[in-house]
Parts: structure tokens; sequence; C-alpha cells
């Protein structure tokens, strides 16, 4: 055979064998639809696995042809991780995994090479070597992380089963046809819409009930809908030109979104027709938050049985309901999308977006109500729904069950933005103003008295979750262009939805005027949530007369009363009103200080350094509100004393070590050490009440300031001390917690 020859051989040869299999890597990505290629799954299943891992976290496995199997690291990306975020009902992907991070798989390894643009609807649409052919190991098993976010109408479950579906509808709204109606916010009432290719197309309304309704308006952030006056919408209809995609819809009510109703959409070739009928209108009734008049919200004054509790956002955190007077949690076995959304509703909002588990909204702290809630989706509370009681052995607070709801859009977002910052999390905060003709500008707000109450609003606004630090100045941050100041004053309750709901001046009075003087933001997606255990304070109090020649140290740090300074040292002593008290993290981030170590105060005296000026005020009140005295506490030393089972404690004060409390672990302060009491020398007989706040200034961020503080009615005799009653600020109902201290309260340490 002569070289010619033997080379086209050779060539013939390889295009014979090499050929098909490179055409069957190719195919998937000229022919996107999954159904077109008879390699592609027509249903498959999708799991996060492994260990240890977060819940939005792990190995991936899909389940194909009846078994369980793993996707192999070869080049894996970040695109490849997007598509599969996204089929396990997560909005995108934050990172991946390579050999086997979270442990080796078993069983087959599915997928080999695969090659994903990010893009796809699926990963079997994605370029690989085929199903079922690869050289690899369990060893290199591609892990995925997810951000924390669902889909919208994603049921929060581990196990995700997907059909890619072209007529999927994923994207609704309510579009206002009043001109009037299109400017106010939120939209209650319009045609309904779905996305379709790059526009909107109509649903038909033939056959449209109430049902349908109802699951419209719980998309849109809304708990009820109401009945719509068609003339008027058909006299529109009649004008315009529709695209119907969806000729019928039969919701039953409880679905949490559109998509898992049953639709029958128009083909092609009769899109623009609906006979008899007109395009679908809804009519939503809003919650109390959300309502356009005072004389509504009035109205729909709600009965407070039901909360949410440590979320960053409207509509989100975790539930605890009333039971007599005492709040309490939700045990998250069996907790689904159906009991989520009845919370949801019954608050004031629409139905629910997330259902969650395994406490992602942080611990709650007293009473487990309830267990295995099951509802069906029309109950007009969590109480109504069948459920059973706790007992010790069936929940932890590691198990409270949490919602995220849709909520209105209200577009408060687009009136705020950080700039100048190293990430999108930080940055100088600018807002945007009306000048007298109109014209719109961003402007800055003077840092003069901005706060982390102040920030946590911000970032709320902003939609980044919890603030970390309020800056008053930002002189470190690159200035934009942006150089006036157009707000000052501002005055949060840290609740509010936007800045603009803050006390601030009409007229912009700030005395540092300069950019570098605007008020800036750091924001976190989680943060960390500070609560004394009550009990423990209650248990452990008595009195001490402890001798002045003991006391040098702790009068130079401020820790006895102003009288004490008058007294014939080191002759005589002070009464102190001692007691233990546990600081428990029960939040999603560790508790750390404002300063950093730079900065930190060293106390000769006690051989320790001071972290934050002021950690604790401990004050007796009298009956009317009067502070009769006080105590302060400087953290000593913020460490890890006690962690729950499995966490590991991180932080101590020993040779000069790092400062904070880890999530799930304690800092005790002994009722033995120096300046755990209050002076009580010169406090008569009689009844009071013991307030401890922690954080009192707010000086470090928390998802939750209600429960900082703690109550307990206290009986002084002279001699002897006792106290009852102690509780959580927030842990009672607020009949009961009126009845306890017969007057407003009090949130200072100011002694009037």
């Amino acid at each position: 055979m002569d070289q010619s020859r033997w080379c086209r051989h050779i060539v013939f040869l390889f295009l014979a064998v090499c050929l098909p299999s490179c055409l069957a890597q190719t195919i998937p990505s000229v022919h996107p639809s999954p159904t077109a290629t008879p390699h592609t799954p027509e249903r498959l299943k999708f799991r996060l696995a492994g260990h240890p891992r977060k819940h939005n976290e792990g190995r991936i496995e899909v389940f194909y042809k009846g078994e369980w199997g793993t996707i192999c690291d070869d080049d894996f990306s970040l695109a490849n991780a997007q598509v599969l975020c996204h089929q396990l009902g997560f909005v995108s992907a934050t990172g991946w995994a390579h050999s086997a991070k979270y442990g080796k798989g078993t069983g087959k390894i599915w997928l080999d090479n695969v090659q994903c643009s990010g893009s796809e609807r699926s990963i079997s649409v994605c370029k690989s070597r085929g199903w079922g052919n690869s050289d690899c190991t369990h060893d290199e098993d591609a892990g995925v992380i997810c951000k924390d976010e669902k889909l919208p109408g994603y049921v929060d479950a581990n196990i995700i089963e997907v059909q890619v579906d072209e007529s999927k509808v994923e994207e609704v709204r309510l579009r206002p046809v009043v001109s009037m109606a299109s400017k106010r916010l939120p939209v209650i009432e319009g045609v309904v819409e779905v996305r379709y290719k790059d526009g909107w197309a109509q649903i038909c309304d033939n056959g449209w009930t109430a049902k349908n309704s109802r699951v419209i308006c719980g998309m849109m952030g809304f708990p009820h809908e109401r009945k719509v006056n068609k003339n008027f919408y058909k006299l529109y209809a009649e004008r315009q030109k529709n695209h119907f995609l969806v000729h019928s819809v039969a919701c039953l009510g409880t679905e949490v979104h559109l998509a898992a109703c049953p639709l029958d959409f128009n083909k092609d070739n009769a899109t623009e027709t609906c006979p008899g009928g007109m395009p679908a209108v809804v009519s939503c009734v809003p919650g109390l938050e959300y309502a356009h008049k005072q004389a509504m919200k009035k109205q729909l004054k709600p009965l407070s049985v039901v909360r949410l509790k440590g979320g960053a956002r409207p509509g989100e955190g975790r539930v605890e309901v009333l039971k007599g007077t005492e709040w309490g949690a939700v045990c998250d076995d069996r907790w689904n999308l159906q009991s989520a959304s009845v919370v949801c509703r019954e608050l004031g909002y629409g139905s629910a977006k997330e259902a969650l588990t395994g406490a992602r909204m942080g611990q709650g702290m007293g009473p487990i109500y309830m267990n295995e809630v099951q509802c069906t989706g029309f109950e007009r509370s969590l109480w109504n729904c069948h459920f059973k009681n706790i007992t010790a052995e069936d929940c932890k607070h590691t198990e409270d069950a949490a919602v995220r709801c849709n909520v209105p859009y209200m577009g408060f977002e687009k009136t705020v933005r950080i700039t100048g910052g190293r990430s999108p999390f930080e940055g100088r905060v600018e807002v945007l103003r009306a000048d007298a003709n109109g014209n719109q500008h961003w402007g800055l707000i003077c840092g003069e008295g901005w706060g982390t109450k102040e920030a946590m609003v911000a970032c709320r606004q902003l939609g980044l979750g919890y603030a970390n630090h309020g800056l008053q100045e930002t002189w470190y941050w690159d200035s934009s262009n942006v150089t006036e100041m157009v707000m000052s004053g501002v005055k949060c309750t840290g609740d509010e939805l936007s800045l603009g709901h803050c006390q601030h001046h009409k007229t912009v009075s700030c005395q540092k005027v300069a950019a570098r003087f605007a008020a800036g933001v750091i924001c976190s997606e989680t943060t960390s949530d500070l609560v004394l255990n009550a009990a423990l304070v209650q248990q452990t109090v008595y009195i001490e007369d402890r001798p002045l020649h003991m006391l040098y140290c702790a009068a130079e740090e401020n820790c006895l009363a102003k009288s004490a300074a008058k007294a014939n040292w080191p002759y005589g002593h002070r009464r102190l009103l001692r007691f233990s008290s546990e600081i428990l993290n029960i939040g999603r981030a560790d508790f750390r200080p404002k300063a950093g170590r730079h900065s930190w105060v060293w106390h000769a005296c006690h051989g320790h350094y001071h972290s934050m000026d002021i950690f604790t005020h401990y004050d007796l009140l009298s009956l009317n509100g009067t502070k009769v005295a006080d105590g302060h506490k400087a953290s000593f030393c913020l460490e890890d004393s006690q962690c729950q089972e499995g966490v590991a404690k991180r932080y101590e004060c020993a040779n000069f070590g790092e400062q904070g409390i880890t999530v799930g672990c304690v800092d005790l302060y002994r009722h033995d050490i120096d300046c755990q009491w209050i002076d009580i020398t010169d406090v008569k007989p009689g009844n009071y009440i013991l307030q401890i706040i922690i954080n009192p200034n707010y000086e470090v961020s928390e998802s939750d300031f209600t429960n900082n503080a703690m109550k307990c009615n206290c009986k002084y005799d002279g001699h002897r001390i006792w106290l009852h009653n102690c509780h959580i600020g927030d842990a009672f109902s607020e009949e009961a917690e009126k009845k306890f201290e017969k007057y407003p309260g009090q949130l200072n340490n100011q002694i009037s």
C-alpha cells in the first residue's frame, strides 16, 4: 500500500470511529430543547448531599434511570454551578467545589466534562461526554454553593424534580390601566400579564375564578382578593390589541405561584383570540402595612397572635405564635409552603416564597408550641391548622421554622444607592431628591447622629440584608461626583421600610457638609442576635455587703454609686445586688466588638482589655419607672464560655486573644466577678423592677433589638431580696407586659 492510500485509510478510520462521539457531544448545544435529544431524560431529580455542609451547598447528585449518581469535576465551572443551582430552585450560584469537598458519593458518575454557558435550562443541555460516560472516580465528585435565596414557586425541599418546559410561566405582573393608578405603589389592581419572549402576554378570563385571583394576589404580596368592575375593563380591552398566551387557568387557590396551577396554553397561531372573553383582571386587598388609606389601615388592624422575628427584610423571619400571654416557636417538622402561606397571609402579606427549616432565621427562646403543622392553605390563622403539641423530646430551637413571604413591590430601592465601597455591600449612602421644578438628583446624607438603626433601614431599603455598621465618616471611600447634602437629622426606629419614613430635618442642617462626613453603611446577609438567660438571673440573685478595701478596682471603673466617693475609704462597706448573667448568641453571625484590637483599652487594675465602653446596663427601677440605682458593665472580655453541642469555641481573652461570641455560644459573667452587680447601698426597702439591657447603645449590629432587655419583679426588705417573673422584653404579649410594668418603660441609663 503506497503512502497516500495508507494516509487516506487512516483518516477514514479516524472519522468512522471518532466522528459519532464528537457529534454526540455537540448535539445538545445545537438543539437546546432537551426533549429533542434522545439521550436526555424527560425528568430528572437533583439533590445536595455530603458533610459538612449548609442547606444551600453540597455534593451535587442526579437521579437518572432509577439511580442516584454524581458529576465529575473535570472542566467544571461557575457556569455549570449556575445551571445546577437554578435546577435546585436557587436564584444563582456563588461558587463550586472540586475533589469531593463534601465527601465521596457512591454509585454512578453520570456526567463528566460538563461545559455550560450558564444560561441553559437544564444540565442535560450542556456539552458533556454523555450520560454514564466518565473516566473519573468519586474522589473527583463536584459540589456547588448556591445563593441562599429561592426562585419564585419552588418548594423548599432538598430533592427538586425538574422537567424543562418552554411554556413554563415564571414572571407575572399586574398592569394598571388607569393613569393615576400606574403612578401609585403598590399596584393593587390591573390586567394579569405573563412574561412571553421579549414582552408580555395576557390570560383569557374564560372560566376565571376567585381562586385564580387569590393565587395572583398572593404572588403580588397581598393576602386577599376582591371583586373587580369588569365592565370598565371590557371597554378598555375592546380598544387594545391583546396577545393571549394562556386560555385556561384552574387554580385550587392554595398554590404559591401561577406556574403551579393547571394551565392551557394557546398555540402560536391562536394567541390573539379569547372567544367571548377578555384579558383576566384582578383586584387585591393590601395588608395593613401597605394600605393606601388611613381609614383602611384602622379597619385592617389585626390581632397579634403570630409574628416574625429575626428577618432582615419585610415579610421574613422566624415564626412565633402567642399562646396565653407568652410567645413561642414553631418546630419545622413537616413545615411546608402551604403552612408558611397561612402565616404570611395572616400577617397581611401574600403567599410564601419559602418555607425555611433548621432555624434559618436564628433560634428562638422559651417554649415551642407547635410541631408537624399541616394546613390546607385556606385557614385564617396558623392556630386553625392541624398540629401536634410539643414534648421535650420532639424539637429543639435548632429546628425553628421560618418564612419568606411575597410582599408588594414599592420601588423603595430606586431612591437610594451606595457608592465608593470595595464591595456591593458597603459605601456612602446617596438618596434621590426632587428639585423645586421636578428635575430629580442624587445627594448625600449628613453623618451627624447616623448610627446602627439608620443603617438598618438603609440596608433594608437597598435589599442588602442587615447593617453591620453605620458610619458617620466616609473619607476612605472614593467619592462620586455627588457632593451636596440633601438630608440631615435622620433618626429611625429601625423598623421603617425606607429612609424617607424616618424622622429628619425639613431643611438640611449639617455642621460638617463636606462629602467626607457623609453617612455610610456596611451591610451583611447575616448578623448576630444576643439574648439574656432570664432564668439564671432569677436563680442566682443575692445581696453582699462588700468591704470598701476590696472595691478599689471597681471604684476605678465607675461600678459603684456616686455616694461611694464620699465614703470613709477603706473603712465601711457597700451593699451590692449580685447575680450571674449568661448571654447567648442566637443569631446567624458572630457578635464582634465594633472597635478593632488596636483601640481596645487596657485596664491594669483587673488585668484585661475592654473592647466596648458599655456592654450592659443594670438598672433598678421604681414601679413608676424612676431609676433608683444603676450599674454598667464594660465588656470585660467577650468570649465563648460555653457552646452548644457541635459548636467550637472561637474567642477567648487570654493572651490578648480575639473577643466575640460565636453563634450557639454563651458569654458567662459569674455573680462573683467585679462590677457584676448594682450598688443598692442607698436604696430603701420596697418593691422594684430589675432591668438589664444588653448592647444598650446599639453599638454592634443585631437582627433583633427587642429581645435585648430583661425585666424582673423585685422585692427588697432591707436584708434580703427576691426576684420573680424574670422575662425577656418581647417574651410576653403587649397586654401582659402592660400589666407587668404599669409604666412606659425605660431604655436609657439616665437617673431622673
